[in-house]
């Protein structure tokens, strides 16, 4: 704008083309605002630029020294934003926002803040100086003594260091970017990622609301709120987490994936973290969702994942034959993957190919081709089994069955001489016989492929530091799915809540397993079409342990609560 200005002023004879040359001379220098360099060299005042800038421009002009700024509507546009584009929040109408600005012609400011504040922007012209000390005087103490303070909150004397894995972080918008690199946002970054690790946490929740500004961790499955940073701090850690995971930090309206890798020196010993990060444009800035992808709690021991005895028999023995498929069913979240992976590391040989289609590739294991798909370019499920089936493979992983198109390669994999081994999005077991021929399978080819079906879900384990026998009424035992005779003998325990457990009553997680064998007389079941009930009825028959009798099997072991057996199974 400054040469235009500067243009627009001379021809209005306003100042000469001599003052315009040496205040764009001093501007080459400086870098400032070509009508605080007018105003410093005497040439103008304050009031003789917004009044131009006002008639030029058809903005009225407004005096902040007489303003009273509503301290609701300030809360709307973070400290950073609001520096950085030198603007300032007046008074909000309906739907429409009025803003002080130093320079009405900034598109990109308005646009920015219609965005994040979802409401039409009606600009007023202000001088620059006004503006600053309105800004310092509406949002208060700084942003470092706040960030100072949530972090004291957050933590004592937390001995943590941390450094990125790869340093090449590519530039994007400069001030972004300044405010990213801010001591006290590296630090207060850095704590929440390192704290997640010593929380156990599988998921950092970063979010922003209309008044509030909160961080969550998912401990255990459940979402505890951790932390709640000041509303201005919002664009800088946003910033700061994607610079971290080399996203694109100008790109606020789309989605975005990426990745960080951190080597973290936690209480002197060094550990490798990986998260796997979303962010999501919202309605009040972007949410970000950062997946840690801890290596050191991968369960890679079958016997340790919490299957009954019977059905890990069951499970291996199936695994083990040379072709067929093996389905692992079960909501996102419920350890599908680790229950592959523990699969996997239990087939991988030296003389044994296998092959992995992942989105995404969540842990790499030593010895196994994985691949990543990419939709953008075309690397699908189905065409990355496609690419499989001429790669000579044993053993076939594919991340989920989504499509038709999918299932069928899948299943004919299957049927050729490989063990094929995926996840599905079922409820349980029996269901996923319905899912496969609602997609459009063959009854025929699924009863000859599929050799085994497993269900599965987690539920969390009682804190052994303050588990504790609770008295219950044989009805409510009953009621739960015992027998009458289990009733006599059955203890049922609960965690009181400790500093441990964060008095929650839970550390930590087991899985609940059904394993369904797909044998001759549910094989013919298949082949006559029998719905998820009749199928259901006769692998029960067959000996089939279901979700529920399985939770039921880790209340009698005092593993888990009656409460989070009834959550995560039906009766």
């Amino acid at each position: 704008m400054s040469h235009r200005l500067g243009d627009l002023l001379v021809k209005e004879k306003v100042i000469t083309k001599e003052q315009l040359e040496q205040a764009l001379k001093v501007q080459k220098e400086s870098g400032a605002r070509l009508g605080s360099i007018l105003v410093k060299l005497g040439y103008l005042s304050d009031e003789d630029v917004t009044n131009f800038l006002s008639r030029q421009y058809g903005v009225p002009a407004i005096n902040l020294t007489y303003f009273e700024i509503d301290p609701t509507v300030v809360k709307l546009i973070p400290y950073e934003t609001a520096k950085r584009y030198q603007i300032l929040p007046l008074s909000r109408v309906g739907a429409s926002l009025t803003i002080a600005m130093v320079d009405p012609t900034n598109v990109f400011a308005m646009d920015d803040i219609k965005f994040m504040t979802g409401f039409n922007i009606e600009p007023v012209v202000a001088s620059e100086s006004s503006i600053l000390e309105g800004i310092e005087k509406a949002y208060g103490a700084t942003h470092e003594e706040d960030l100072e303070k949530v972090m004291m909150s957050m933590t004592e004397g937390v001995d943590t260091d941390v450094e990125l894995q790869s340093e090449e972080e590519e530039k994007g918008l400069s001030e972004l970017e300044k405010a990213a690199d801010e001591a006290p946002i590296v630090k207060l970054v850095n704590l929440i990622l390192t704290d997640a690790v010593k929380r156990g946490a599988s998921d950092i929740h970063v979010e922003p609301y209309e008044k509030e500004y909160r961080v969550r961790f998912r401990v255990d499955g459940m979402l505890l709120t951790i932390m709640s940073p000041p509303m201005k701090l919002k664009d800088a850690i946003t910033s700061r987490i994607k610079i971290m995971a080399k996203l694109d930090i100008s790109e606020k309206r789309l989605p975005q994936d990426g990745r960080i890798m951190l080597k973290v020196n936690l209480g002197g010993r060094k550990k490798q973290l990986d998260y796997r990060v979303s962010t999501l444009p919202t309605l009040w800035g972007e949410k970000i969702v950062m997946r840690l992808l801890d290596k050191e709690n991968l369960r890679l021991d079958m016997t340790k994942l919490g299957f009954e005895q019977d059905s890990l028999t069951k499970f291996e023995k199936a695994i083990l034959k040379p072709y067929g498929m093996v389905l692992v069913t079960g909501p996102t979240g419920s350890g599908k993957t680790n229950t592959l992976y523990s699969a996997i590391s239990r087939l991988n040989q030296p003389d044994t190919n296998i092959m992995t289609a992942e989105d995404p590739v969540e842990f790499q294991l030593a010895g196994v081709n994985q691949v990543q798909m990419k939709e953008s370019i075309g690397l699908n499920f189905a065409a990355a089994l496609r690419a499989f089936l001429r790669q000579d493979p044993n053993i076939i992983l594919v991340g989920e069955i989504r499509d038709f198109e999918t299932a069928e390669i899948a299943i004919k994999a299957a049927l050729t001489g490989h063990l094929v081994l995926s996840t599905l999005h079922t409820n349980g077991a029996p269901e996923t016989i319905s899912r496969l021929m609602n997609m459009g399978i063959e009854p025929f080819l699924v009863a000859t492929s599929v050799h085994m079906i497993v269900a599965q879900r987690l539920v969390r384990r009682i804190c052994s530091e303050c588990k504790a026998e609770v008295d219950l009424p044989p009805q409510a035992l009953i009621e739960a799915g015992f027998t009458p005779e289990e009733t006599k003998t059955v203890k049922v325990s609960k965690g009181k809540g400790c500093g441990v457990c964060n008095n929650t009553g839970y550390k930590g997680r087991c899985g609940l397993y059904e394993v369904m064998e797909i044998d001759d007389d549910i094989r013919e079941l298949i082949l006559v079409g029998a719905s998820a009930v009749e199928l259901k009825k006769k692998a029960v028959e067959r000996g089939m342990i279901t979700l529920r009798r399985s939770g039921l099997v880790k209340v009698m072991t005092g593993a888990t609560t009656l409460e989070e057996v009834a959550r995560e199974t039906v009766h």
